[in-house]
């Protein structure tokens, strides 16, 4: 079965909550030994007690401290880049440490440890994959999004450069962008209707996404079920996008 992970090892970021969280137990359900990296030791503690995950605790935003949990992680089968953070702020009250927060999480860190996991794949003969975790905000203009937009727009374009530069060395790369997805803080911030309503109206679904959509869709696009799928960018929208 292409989606059993026996035997294989992937490295997850952002896996102390939500997408991040659900992939690492999707995963290791599927025989995955999972690296799980992650910021906050409560998390990663939990995780590796309901999943039996490795984990890395490590701030991201830490460029330095980034390659160096990716060089702890060691030589991988596969890298979900699934951190992520957002500071909400208009186009007027931007401030420098918001674009240094989102940019620098969303972005750079997601190449920093592409970089590293491509290095060693190549150094052990190739193949693999990596799937980027970016959003429809990258697609749509929401208010207030404007460093996470440009970070998850960012991501978007490096995800077809790095398919295109690591192919040859059979290491796939894609991404997938999730609609408005109910973590435990979507959930709170979505809960008004005045702010959902005009959404779900456009979601032929007309449902938002549980974590499990997406790691789902997460778990297929790195699996062997998806062989000749790279530079590949899947909404996880409920057709939002495509209406």
């Amino acid at each position: 079965m292409a989606q059993d992970f026996a035997g294989q090892t992937v490295i997850v970021t952002g896996a102390g909550k939500g997408i991040g969280r659900a992939t690492t137990a999707m995963l290791a359900a599927r025989g995955a030994a999972v690296v799980a990296i992650a910021r906050t030791e409560a998390d990663l503690s939990s995780l590796a007690s309901a999943t039996g995950c490795r984990t890395i605790s490590a701030d991201l935003l830490d460029s330095a401290a980034a390659r160096a949990a990716m060089k702890e992680a060691g030589t991988a089968d596969h890298l979900v880049n699934c951190a992520g953070t957002n500071v909400l702020e208009s186009v007027i009250d931007m401030t420098e440490e918001g674009y240094e927060a989102v940019l620098g999480i969303n972005l750079r860190a997601a190449l920093i440890c592409s970089q590293e996991f491509a290095r060693a794949r190549i150094a052990a003969g190739g193949g693999g994959s990596i799937l980027n975790v970016t959003s429809i905000a990258g697609h749509r203009g929401f208010p207030n999004h404007l460093c996470y937009a440009a970070s998850k727009a960012g991501l978007e374009g490096a995800t077809r450069v790095l398919a295109k530069e690591l192919g040859p060395h059979g290491i796939r790369v894609n991404a997938v962008a999730p609609g408005i997805t109910l973590t435990e803080l979507a959930a709170a911030a979505w809960s008004d209707p005045a702010k959902s309503e005009p959404m779900m109206v456009r979601t032929p679904m007309q449902r938002f996404c549980e974590v499990e959509d997406v790691a789902s869709t997460i778990v297929m696009m790195i699996s062997g079920d998806a062989a000749m799928v790279t530079g590949a960018v899947m909404p996880i929208d409920g057709g939002f996008l495509a209406v």
